[in-house]
């Protein structure tokens, strides 16, 4: 099994204490965000959880917590976004400088195949154009080519619910021959300092200038830290040009105060204040929410290991 925490907000900035609650107590409580009256038990034990990919922006609250997840023998990655955005775009995220501080020391300590680079997403409007972001990009390699091998990008998606709070901000998603000067200069950049460069979800093919279309969940990249291969499948609950493997998410919707315009996962401000008030770093819930009637059922997983040692 595959552990996502979480694309539905950022546990390690936020919930790294529960986590690890979490991890010790061997088990989490999962809401069907369609039906709240659905919960699912699902084992956490090291035996079963294969690897956890771990979702963030913040990397700092986590890092004193690594040594504890190591001891109880879990293997993870974590998949790092890191833009070149202002607090008009991430109203709240914390400052910058001490972000990359932050992503430096988590590959120094865990390693730099274990971090990967999200610049994601692309966003081009009259206050970040092409050239922005190929300076940006640039200088971004430079400071972080020693701790990651492999940065992952992707363009602006302007979902129905975030286009409200994007307006008058993000006039349009990125068309089609920004995206291709994008990617081929990006090329570039990112193979000047060798670091592998990779979309996801993206519909345009950019293999002519090297780039793979990969997945963020990735079956060969928990291959390799794992030690074993594993009996992975597309994740087909994602969206359409999305290659992840299948994985069990245990975050929650409208939990993360990072404030970024064009997150699909947040509503509005004030229910999501409601909720982190409401969050119990001991409880087997992230959010503390569940109705009288409400059933519970034990989620059956298993792990994927194949039993085959990878050689890569």
């Amino acid at each position: 099994m595959i552990i996502s925490a979480s694309r539905r907000t950022d546990i390690p900035a936020f919930y790294s204490d529960w986590i690890v609650n979490r991890l010790k107590e061997g088990f989490v409580y999962t809401v069907n965000p369609m039906n709240p009256k659905q919960v699912s038990k699902v084992p956490l034990t090291a035996d079963v959880v294969d690897c956890i990919v771990f979702w963030t922006k913040n990397a700092q609250p986590m890092l004193n917590k690594l040594d504890i997840i190591n001891a109880m023998g879990y293997s993870y990655y974590f998949q790092f976004t890191l833009t070149p955005y202002d607090h008009r775009i991430e109203h709240h995220l914390a400052d910058k400088a001490k972000i990359m501080e932050g992503f430096k020391a988590l590959s120094e300590k865990i390693g730099r195949q274990r971090v990967i680079w999200r610049y994601d997403p692309v966003i081009i409007s009259n206050s970040f154009s092409v050239d922005y972001h190929l300076e940006q990009f640039y200088n971004m390699c430079c400071s972080l080519k020693d701790y990651t091998t492999k940065c992952i990008f992707s363009f602006v998606e302007l979902y129905a619910k975030i286009k409200k709070r994007t307006k008058d901000i993000i006039d349009q998603e990125v068309d089609f021959e920004n995206r291709n000067k994008i990617a081929c200069a990006f090329s570039e950049i990112a193979k000047d300092h060798k670091l592998s460069l990779e979309t996801c979800s993206e519909k345009i093919d950019f293999s002519n200038y090297g780039i793979r279309h990969s997945s963020c969940i990735n079956q060969k990249t928990i291959e390799n830290i794992i030690g074993y291969t594993i009996n992975g499948k597309r994740d087909l609950n994602q969206r359409p040009h999305c290659s992840c493997i299948e994985s069990i998410d245990i975050g929650a919707y409208d939990c993360c105060s990072h404030g970024c315009v064009y997150c699909y996962a947040t509503s509005n401000e004030n229910k999501i204040y409601q909720n982190m008030r409401q969050h119990d770093r001991q409880s087997p819930l992230l959010l503390n929410q569940l109705y009288s009637d409400c059933k519970i059922r034990d989620r059956v997983v298993t792990s994927l290991k194949n039993g085959q040692v990878s050689l890569f």
